[in-house]
Order: structure tokens, then C-alpha cells, then sequence
């Protein structure tokens, strides 16, 4: 395979299906389709093959991102959206020679070195330990979770799941909220609060705790409303929220050593930069007791770049990692 044929990579989500084609390092003709819209990932890269105009068969290698568990098995169970599929079935389908699939966020922790400078908003921390780990979540539909490690020459991504972790309360109101979302979900994981529908459970919750009515709104217009200062259960929400995922953020850095600094991605915040400077976050991320100076030097950005895992997917046929492969061995 020669560096400049092209390859198909995507980046699935449980809204979004994101393809484009590489080559090389070089990524063109992305395009977003909308994940309901299809029953699985191989009508979904029909179509955009067709959008392009790609003739089947001219592809011979793919790298696609999924917002699930790669566990080692050929099958993947999609987490907030109902496709189950086959790798091996998949390359076939597709006339591919090799198919990799990987965690969407393993794809974005491997992008994160190459990222331009101006993409990435500074939330905090004076400065990286060279050749230290870094720790790489952000929510979107789900939270996703995800690091790198170096190892001599390497840095090797992790690939987890991160995002369901045990959620624990950082305050009394956030103990109350808690005891709510847990007689609604049983286990309640980061991701039932620090995600888009997670947003949207808080503010039910807060309006359940507060003895109101909550009205039928999406993630976007709580953020709106939060922001515009219209709805106090909204701000509440957006506000805990924040303070929430510094707190995940912190646990993380802890578990990882990653002085090497976060990288915050997802859907969510890059929408609302600004505020999430004003935000509880980093008060929460650094209220760590005797590990408070530990982590306040930490480098923390939010990564603004347009689909960075296609960044991380275009280094991905040549870079080592965590992940499902199906090849033709003919």
C-alpha cells in the first residue's frame, strides 16, 4: 500500500456518521450523515461512497472510529445507537483488503500531538512533563474517555471505557441529585450526567429535586438558556455539569499520572468556550485535598478542531494501538 492511495475512514457516533477519505496525513471530502438514518455503518458508507463518487471496489483499505467497546471480538455493539455489526462481514461488504475499527476516542487521543496549535483553547496549567502521560476525554453523546502512554520511542493510546464510571456527588445538592438519578437509572455512571443526554438528565433531576415541572428540551437549549441566564434549573444544570466533569477530569489525571496534560473533546465544548472558562470546572478538577498542587500545573485544552479523530484515523494504518483488524489473507 503506497502512501498516497486513498482510504476510507469514518467517525461514528450515536448522532453523527462523519466519513472522509484520506491520504496519507492529508484528509478531504468529509461529510456528516446522520447515524438514524440508516440501519448500519455499511449503508451509511455506501452512501457517502456514492456521494463522492467513489466506485466500489477502488478502496482497499478503512479505519473507522466507533463510539463503543472494542473487547476484542469481531462483533461491535454500538452504545447509544442500535447497530450491531461484524468487522470481518463489513470489509467483505465493502470489497476492502483491510478494515481496522477502533474506539472514537483512541482515534482522538491519537490525534492530539498532531493538532495545530491555534485549534486547541487553554483552560489552564502553566506546562507539560515531557514524556509524561496525557489524558484525553470530552463528552458528546456519551463521555468518552481515553489516554496516551509513552513507551520509548511510541506513544500508545489507551482504549477503555472510561465514561462509565461511577459518578460521585462533590457537594450535598450533588449527593440529592445523585440519590434522584439513581432511583431512575440504578447505576449511575459519568456518562448519565456528563454527556448531552446527561445534560438533559440534570435538569430533570434538579426539577424533580425542586418540586417543578421540567419542560421537553434538548441538550442545545439548555445550554442556551443556561447562558442567556433564562431558566434557573438550566443554568443549575450547565453549571453541574461543569463542576461534574472537573471532577472526572481530575480522577483521571490521578489515575493516569498524565502531567503531560488534557485534552478536552466531544461535541459539547467547543460549542461554549467562554463559559466554560467562567465555569465550576477547574475549581472542581483541582479540589483534590493534598493532591490539589499536583494537578494545578496541568495543562488543560479544549480541542476545537472540526473532526479530530480523523486526524487520529489517518495515522492509524501505520501507528500501533489497541484495535479490531480484519484482513484478507489471500
Amino acid at each position: 500500500m503506497t502512501n498516497d492511495e486513498l482510504r476510507l475512514i469514518a467517525d461514528i457516533g450515536g448522532t453523527h456518521a462523519r466519513f472522509a477519505l484520506a491520504q496519507g496525513e492529508a484528509v478531504r471530502a468529509e461529510a456528516a450523515l446522520a447515524s438514524a438514518d440508516f440501519p448500519g455503518p455499511l449503508e451509511a458508507a455506501r452512501r457517502y461512497l456514492d456521494d463522492v463518487k467513489i466506485e466500489r471496489g477502488r478502496l482497499r483499505e478503512a479505519a473507522f472510529a466507533v463510539a463503543a467497546p472494542i473487547a476484542g471480538a469481531d462483533r461491535i455493539d454500538m452504545t447509544n445507537l442500535a447497530w450491531r455489526f461484524s468487522v470481518s462481514d463489513l470489509r467483505r461488504a465493502l470489497g476492502l483488503q483491510r478494515l481496522i475499527v477502533l474506539n472514537d476516542f483512541t482515534a482522538l487521543a491519537m490525534s492530539v500531538r498532531h493538532l495545530p496549535a491555534n485549534e486547541l483553547v487553554q483552560v489552564a496549567g502553566a506546562g507539560s512533563a515531557p514524556r509524561a502521560p496525557i489524558a484525553v476525554l470530552g463528552p458528546g453523546t456519551g463521555l468518552g474517555v481515553s489516554g496516551l502512554i509513552p513507551t520509548g520511542d511510541h506513544w500508545v493510546p489507551l482504549q477503555g471505557e472510561g465514561g462509565h464510571v461511577s459518578l460521585a456527588p462533590g457537594n450535598e445538592r450533588e449527593a440529592a441529585l445523585l440519590q434522584q438519578l439513581r432511583r431512575r437509572f440504578g447505576h449511575v455512571s459519568a456518562e448519565r450526567a456528563i454527556s448531552g443526554p446527561g445534560l438533559v438528565n440534570l435538569y430533570e433531576t434538579i426539577c424533580a429535586v425542586d418540586g417543578k415541572s421540567p419542560e421537553n428540551v434538548q441538550p442545545e437549549e439548555i445550554m442556551q438558556r443556561a447562558v442567556d441566564a433564562r431558566c434557573p434549573s438550566c443554568a443549575e444544570a450547565l453549571q453541574t455539569f461543569c463542576a461534574l466533569l472537573g471532577s472526572v477530569t481530575g480522577d483521571l489525571v490521578l489515575t493516569l499520572g498524565a502531567l503531560g496534560g488534557v485534552y478536552l473533546g466531544g461535541g459539547i465544548l467547543p460549542r461554549m468556550p467562554d463559559y466554560f472558562l467562567r465555569s465550576p470546572f477547574h475549581a472542581r478538577y483541582l479540589d483534590k485535598g493534598r493532591y490539589r498542587d499536583y494537578l494545578a500545573p496541568v495543562p488543560i485544552r479544549i480541542v476545537t478542531t472540526p473532526n479530530p479523530a480523523f486526524v487520529g484515523l489517518a495515522h492509524a494504518f501505520d501507528t500501533p494501538g489497541p484495535r479490531l483488524e480484519s484482513l484478507d489473507k489471500r
